[in-house]
């Protein structure tokens, strides 16, 4: 029925013609910003439910007193429902620094949280279903466990620069007991604030996405990132560092990519090098670690990547 009704406003009122460039390009456009900023508005209203009951002060005591794995694994869950870019985790990393929590642990948790969340989850769910949808969060938190055991192996801690560390502060935040209209409230004003800063992502990717719809060759990207390149994932990981986007600007474009011959694993690499390995990250964390410490960072996380590319496409294809 919603289809049907995407395909009325194109073809019948807009008057364009099916199977246009213009027409394609369009109803692309249409449906799927429609789609994402539906699943975005009740997953992120029933996701920041559940972080009413997880405040920062709360996180970082449940951290400070894991051990080894078990911290890891519970910094990369809690990542997950923590929708931060990389400038917002930072003041969370710095505070669990200060707070005694393991490094390895707080590295877990500065990858998840800006790779896997909730915004990612909805837009592979409406873009590629539920199979692609947790197989890609199931590895991005694989990435950060382990990204956050290796460093953890490493004597690091001289390498984060401590003068920051006051930054980390005013985040832990006291705990207060919420009712439960206070936390309806909460999560429909958390969810209005995430979908005006994303609004304009999901529009720019969609259109972004839209256009090589409906306007590249089938066969030119395919041509040089398609799945039979042993080069592939390695090639799209490192394209992907020098741009900065959230998971909502970057979807739309793997959703095309793949329509165009390009491999899941190797799209996905793409994605997943862009949001939790790019540039303008590197710059933003140079503010609190030094220069040895990125490098180890982005070479952890990197290998990672590339690895789970050549899963996907060694599994999906």
């Amino acid at each position: 029925m919603f289809i049907h009704l995407i395909d009325r406003v194109v073809y019948d009122l807009l008057s364009l013609e099916k199977g246009s460039h213009v027409g394609e390009a369009v109803h692309f456009f249409i449906y799927d910003t429609i789609k994402i900023f539906l699943l975005l508005t009740v997953i992120i209203y029933l996701v920041a439910i559940v972080r009413t009951f997880l405040p920062p002060a709360k996180v970082r005591r449940i951290l400070s007193h894991q051990r080894v794995y078990l911290g890891n694994i519970i910094a990369g869950l809690i990542g997950i429902i923590t929708p931060f870019c990389t400038c917002s985790a930072i003041p969370l990393f710095l505070g669990f620094v200060e707070a005694g929590v393991p490094i390895g642990v707080t590295f877990t948790f500065l990858v998840a949280s800006p790779m896997i969340n909730e915004v990612a989850l909805v837009m592979l769910m409406g873009l590629f279903g539920w199979k692609i949808a947790l197989i890609y969060i199931a590895s991005g938190l694989v990435i950060a466990i382990a990204a956050g055991l290796v460093i953890g192996t490493m004597n690091i801690g001289r390498l984060i620069e401590r003068d920051m560390s006051s930054a980390g502060q005013g985040v832990m935040e006291r705990e207060y007991k919420m009712s439960w209209k206070i936390r309806r409230s909460y999560a429909k004003d958390h969810t209005i604030s995430i979908l005006k800063k994303v609004w304009l992502y999901v529009v720019i990717g969609v259109g972004a996405g839209a256009f090589m719809h409906g306007y590249i060759p089938a066969n030119f990207l395919a041509e040089y990132a398609g799945a039979g390149r042993w080069y592939a994932v390695p090639f799209a990981a490192l394209l992907g560092i020098p741009l900065y986007s959230n998971a909502a600007g970057v979807i739309p474009l793997v959703s095309v990519l793949t329509e165009k011959g390009v491999a899941m694993g190797t799209a996905l690499s793409f994605m997943m090098a862009v949001t939790a390995l790019s540039l303008p990250e590197f710059m933003i964390l140079r503010r609190v670690m030094k220069t040895r410490l990125i490098l180890i960072f982005a070479g952890v996380v990197g290998a990672g990547i590339v690895f789970t590319g050549y899963l996907f496409n060694a599994i999906i294809g």
